[in-house]
């Protein structure tokens, strides 16, 4: 290609990147090429073993194609839904979520699978609660943090409550035990606080502390010790606990440039353990070799690139947050899959998002997916086309409704009035708090009187006694025990 032809290419490209709706045009591309991907890849690497346990080649293909249409169904969804109804339900499904972490942990209600506790089982479709507790901390953390945004805003706004529900679900998560999706978990968290505005030093305090977390937890259990041993020691034990990790590596150098070919790979013939799941990286580079999985790779980077674009060009906080967080965790966990296949990092068993095997995967990340491109429709260039009547033929295919545009003096003034509203709150709170002290503290005043009388004369205290009369009726249950100078009102007569 010549130089002219290279400017010529680049200058269009420039112009199709200025269309207002270039976003949300990539986010979509970029959604159905790493599906197609996936579903491919998956009846590749899963129908050797599928017809090795006596079932048909096409068994895993087929669910994941089922979930793929659930997850299609949730990007439409996603595209649908106002940004207003979209955080007012934040709060209800994160709360809902984290009801189901704790469900799934019950014997009978969670089904346990190889010694781990995390799905529900509903017929022909089983839905893990951890993939769904994502999405839900990322768009309500992003909401909360939004509506607490302010130059002044103090430390504990911004760590309260996120910190503390995140540490929970955390928790939980690491109950069932999935140590992959605690560190996805903890991905989004760190997201949520680095563009939420957290100051830096403490931030890497938090960053320090989860690292020494994530360690420790590494080395608790037998299984995850052995994949650090496995990691730090690659030479030992070829055929045991390094034995993946290996084959791995063969499979990427057994593809080489141009690869086997499709459907050619020798490592699914039960060489490769988990190869249509965590290590269905390895599958592309032998049978589509360094191109294909440069093509993977391209299309994170183009991902991470349209997510960052998104979230600069939106004015809407909540947006940002959410944009730059969601392309934080899902180019993260796929940097993380990509990193231990090649050997860089140790084995974790993050999925490879809309690639590897796995249906809650699948549609929840679509799902989120489809929240980037509502989020890429809303950058204020496309939200004045779209009501200049530049829909678009995706746009018009879908009949999408015409996004809302964002005014920040109405943010501030309902900001101002759900901050009016907590303040509201809690003065009547501290209004009613002391109303109930005087009423108990006149409650004790008045019941003193009578336990001073109950209780008689203190030891040691003179008693006055009255003329005429004797001392043992010189105090009358009658008589006040405050002074009365009038001799009349004390009862004797002059």
């Amino acid at each position: 290609m010549t130089e002219r032809r290279k400017r010529q290419v680049g200058t269009r490209f420039g112009a199709w990147l200025a269309r207002p709706l270039a976003s949300f045009h990539l986010v979509v591309t970029i959604a159905t090429l790493l599906t197609v991907l996936g579903l491919v890849m998956v009846l590749s690497a899963s129908s050797v073993e599928a017809v090795h346990e006596g079932e048909s080649a096409y068994s895993l293909f087929l669910q994941q194609a089922m979930f793929a249409a659930i997850g299609c169904v949730l990007f439409y969804l996603a595209l649908r839904v106002s940004l207003k109804r979209l955080r007012q339900w934040s709060f209800p499904v994160f709360a809902m979520s984290v009801l189901a972490l704790v469900l799934v942990l019950i014997p009978g209600i969670g089904t346990k699978v190889q010694g781990a506790r995390r799905w529900f089982v509903l017929g022909p479709i089983s839905v893990q609660p951890s993939e769904i507790v994502k999405v839900a901390l990322v768009v309500w953390g992003a909401h909360l943090l939004a509506s607490r945004r302010s130059e002044q805003a103090s430390l504990r706004e911004i760590l309260v409550p996120l910190v503390p529900a995140g540490l929970l679900v955390c928790v939980l998560v690491m109950w069932q035990p999935n140590l992959s999706t605690t560190i996805a978990l903890g991905i989004v968290l760190s997201a949520l606080l680095w563009f939420g505005g957290l100051p830096v030093r403490l931030f890497v305090t938090i960053a320090a502390s989860g690292f020494i977390a994530a360690g420790v937890l590494a080395l608790s259990a037998g299984y995850r010790s052995d994949r650090m041993r496995a990691f730090f020691n690659p030479g030992d034990d070829p055929q045991g606990i390094n034995y993946q990790a290996r084959q791995a590596l063969y499979s990427l150098a057994d593809g080489g440039i141009l690869g086997r070919g499709l459907g050619q790979s020798r490592a699914k013939w039960s060489y490769l353990p988990n190869a249509h799941n965590d290590f269905i990286f390895a599958i592309i580079g032998e049978e589509l070799g360094f191109l294909g999985c440069a093509v993977v790779l391209g299309l994170f980077a183009l991902f991470v690139y349209t997510g960052l674009r998104i979230a600069s060009r939106s004015v809407d906080p909540f947006l940002r947050l959410l944009t730059a967080t969601a392309t934080t965790w899902i180019t993260g966990q796929a940097l993380i899959n990509i990193g231990y296949v090649v050997n860089l990092l140790p084995v974790t068993g993050l999925q490879l998002p809309l690639v590897s095997a796995g249906g809650s995967s699948l549609a929840i990340t679509l799902l989120m997916f489809g929240i980037i491109a509502n989020a890429a429709r809303h950058e204020p260039e496309a939200v004045a086309a779209l009501h200049a009547g530049q829909d678009g033929r995706v746009s018009r295919l879908l009949r999408l409704p015409k996004p809302e545009v964002y005014s920040p003096a109405r943010a501030d003034a309902a900001r101002a009035r759900s901050a009016a509203k907590a303040k509201a709150n809690s003065n009547a709170k501290a209004a009613n708090a002391r109303a109930r002290a005087a009423a108990s503290q006149r409650a004790r005043q008045a019941a003193l009187p009578s336990r001073r009388i109950e209780r008689g004369p203190e030891p040691g205290r003179r008693v006055p006694e009255s003329r005429g009369t004797s001392s043992a009726r010189a105090t009358r249950a009658w008589e006040p025990n405050y002074p009365m100078p009038h001799a009349r009102e004390r009862g004797r007569s002059r």
